[in-house]
């Protein structure tokens, strides 16, 4: 269930506990924001010599007010640390703020302590955001409790760096980006992200959540959340390299997940990943504008060449489509405009431009209109006009006349927008001229940058096809331990409807030569037990007889010497390609899967997929569609296309059966052989956490 935390965003009284006149102290930070609406609920300030801070009466404790206080901030030494919470419960406090550091990013004592704290919270009703973080601010509700103002608007900015909060607000300043909340994570002790998401979800004021965050605790939870929340979630994490995952655990003693689990987890669930503070700026200015759509269909508007080019080339690198226009659509804009004009996409003006602002206008309006266009990328000189006549640079200047045709263009085409609510992205080499402001005031995103306008771009647009509406939940885990034996792995696996070929397990001669008897060759001999078979020797392809058979047995028992052996029957590998399937349980996510080329060159090629897991066999075929090698599906020099829908139907096999069995740490089929005919699984390996 949601956790309740008005008494957080908006309690009814709030005090601070180590409110101090020292500008270097944290408390008189916090105490001086505090103080900014006095009018609209009581603020207690407490030092412990008591007298005054910033030039009011403070109490020596919480029990000196005399009357119940709901949010409590406690800025002081870890030595006094649980006295003041136990003083905060005891005052009646429903939310507690801690700032105080020295806990599970300290080491196992630190975390003890942070676990035995959190206890008495959670007893007593409350609610602990922290320790070991910076203050919260909900400008909704004038209330003040972090070191910096936070200009008011509609992002809610959830962070567990102070740094990048503040390098986020100064980004954001030129784009008229604000923020309706901030919370610092912390150690997430009690109030977790998945916590905050969830609020902020139902936070009517806020309109895109935007997270700076280490450790997701409950990954999972947090793609649920993210994908439920109703609103754009943008993401930036940690961890991609050894080098930060280190920082982020000196940081705040975080566990971080890979990369491609974080992105998996990202996709599935529909959250904007970012890599810089930079490009979550750009994707907010674009999101806080409100207009998305389903489609990628982009149209590139521009009035000069070689903006044009560029700015095709950096939409597709996003993932937009830029798909030549049809013949209706290129001859409504011939009557726009002149003859010189490009109309294929990208559209481009020509020079027109110089002579009649009012082009770019009618332009926009003729896109828009187009049912074949989703989303429209403007880019070029559109600014410079008005630029030069307010002497931000721009030339050759062409006087008012120009000036005002463009600003009157400004206008027309934030009507336009209105009259047909499609995403439109601007990049002007004059993003701060008139014209643009107007534009930007209209809720249109102006960049400088091409790229910042064609990304901005690509977070208004729809998700790629096939791609699930938020992870799927974990079945429910099975009475039955898994074998993780190779062939108790094939009988689970085989029960699960994955098809394997023949095979019996043997452990002598005798044994084999009835295995040969059993189904026809030819044959395939594995020795049992042996990691990377294939790179020991264990491996035996294409055993003609049983002749052939005996002596590979002979020669791999001397050298291998492995306890069992697995005769199975050889696979047609004509026509087939080979592909591997595993699952690995990831401790912030859960199971998530992986696809991609198999066989003995898969770690050298790389060419796989994430996913959480399980996934179904509609999202599976759209991760193979996207592996980089995708084309070996649909038959190269005159191959025949192999059948996708049943190796999709294996993998979302395997990564149910996976999911179902928490005891199973990895599990991977390598490979599975995909033919015209169907999919068959050659090996498989399990290992139990």
């Amino acid at each position: 269930m949601a956790r309740d935390l008005t008494a957080l965003f908006d309690p009814r009284s709030v005090a601070v506990v180590g409110a101090s006149d020292d500008p270097a102290k944290y408390g008189h930070a916090v105490a001086s924001q505090a103080l900014r609406a006095p009018g609209r609920r009581p603020v207690h300030l407490v030092n412990r010599r008591g007298g005054t801070v910033l030039g009011r009466k403070a109490a020596t404790s919480l029990a000196e007010i005399g009357e119940p206080v709901e949010l409590v901030v406690i800025s002081v030494p870890g030595t006094g640390f649980e006295e003041a919470v136990d003083d905060a419960l005891v005052c009646g406090a429903k939310a507690i703020v801690a700032i105080t550091a020295g806990f599970a990013e300290a080491g196992s004592a630190g975390l003890a302590r942070q676990r035995a704290v959190t206890e008495r919270v959670r007893a007593a009703g409350a609610v602990l955001v922290g320790p070991n973080c910076l203050g919260v601010a909900d400008n909704t509700t004038e209330l003040y409790l972090a070191s910096d103002r936070f200009a008011p608007g509609r992002v809610a900015l959830l962070s567990q760096s102070g740094n990048l909060a503040l390098e986020l607000q100064l980004r954001g300043a030129p784009h008229d980006l604000g923020f309706s909340r901030f919370v610092s994570l912390g150690n997430q002790a009690d109030v977790t992200l998945v916590d905050l998401v969830e609020d902020c979800a139902r936070h009517e004021p806020t309109s895109v959540i935007a997270v700076y965050a280490e450790d997701f605790g409950d990954g999972r939870a947090f793609a649920r959340a993210a994908a439920t929340a109703g609103k754009p979630v943008v993401l930036l994490t940690a961890g991609r390299g050894t080098a930060s995952a280190r920082s982020a655990q000196s940081h705040t003693g975080a566990l971080t997940s890979s990369a491609d689990v974080v992105a998996a987890a990202c996709r599935d669930a529909g959250v904007e990943l970012v890599r810089t503070p930079r490009e979550m700026t750009v994707v907010l200015a674009a999101l806080a504008g409100g207009r998305r759509t389903p489609g990628r269909r982009t149209a590139v508007l521009t009035d000069g060449g070689g903006h044009g080019a560029v700015a095709a080339d950096a939409a597709e690198d996003t993932g937009l489509a830029v798909p030549e226009l049809g013949a209706p659509t290129q001859e409504r804009l011939r009557s726009v405009l002149w003859e010189q004009s490009a109309v294929r996409n990208p559209v481009d003006l020509a020079g027109m431009g110089e002579r009649r602002p009012l082009a770019y206008a009618d332009a926009v309006r003729q896109l828009l209109a187009a049912d074949e266009v989703d989303a429209v990328l403007m880019t070029g000189y559109f600014g410079g006009y008005a630029a030069a006549e307010g002497g931000l640079g721009g030339g050759p200047a062409g006087g008012s006349v120009l000036a005002e045709g463009e600003r009157r263009a400004a206008k027309e085409i934030a009507g336009h927008l209105a009259a047909a609510p499609k995403p439109l992205v601007v990049q002007s080499m004059y993003p701060r001229s008139p014209s643009c402001r107007v534009l930007a005031e209209a809720g249109i995103p102006v960049f400088a940058a091409t790229e910042d306008a064609a990304r901005a771009l690509a977070a208004l647009t729809g998700r790629p096809p096939g791609a699930p509406a938020g992870p799927a939940p974990e079945p429910p885990a099975s009475a039955r331990p898994a074998d993780p034996s190779y062939h108790g792995l094939r009988a689970l696996l085989t029960e699960a409807g994955v098809p394997f070929p023949p095979a019996r397990e043997i452990a002598d001669e005798a044994g084999l030569l009835a295995a040969a008897e059993a189904f026809e060759g030819p044959y395939v001999l594995k020795a049992l037990h042996v990691l990377h078979k294939s790179d020991a020797g264990g491996v035996a392809l294409r055993l003609a007889d049983r002749d052939a058979l005996l002596a590979a047995y002979r020669d791999m028992d001397a050298r291998l010497g492995a306890p069992t052996y697995s005769v199975e029957a050889m696979a047609d590998l004509s026509d087939g390609v080979e592909l591997i399937v595993g699952v690995q349980r990831d401790p912030r996510f859960g199971p998530v899967a992986m696809v991609g080329l198999g066989g003995v060159l898969t770690e050298t090629l790389r060419d796989v997929a994430f996913a959480l897991a399980p996934v179904t066999a509609e999202h599976a075929a759209g991760l193979l569609r996207g592996l980089r090698t995708a084309a070996l599906l649909d038959g190269v020099r005159g191959r025949p296309a192999v059948d996708v829908t049943a190796a999709a139907t294996v993998v979302a096999r395997l990564t149910e059966i996976a999911a179902a069995h928490p005891e199973i740490a990895e599990l991977e089929v390598n490979p599975l052989l995909v033919r015209p005919d169907g999919a068959l699984a050659l090996d498989a390996r399990a290992v139990l956490g």
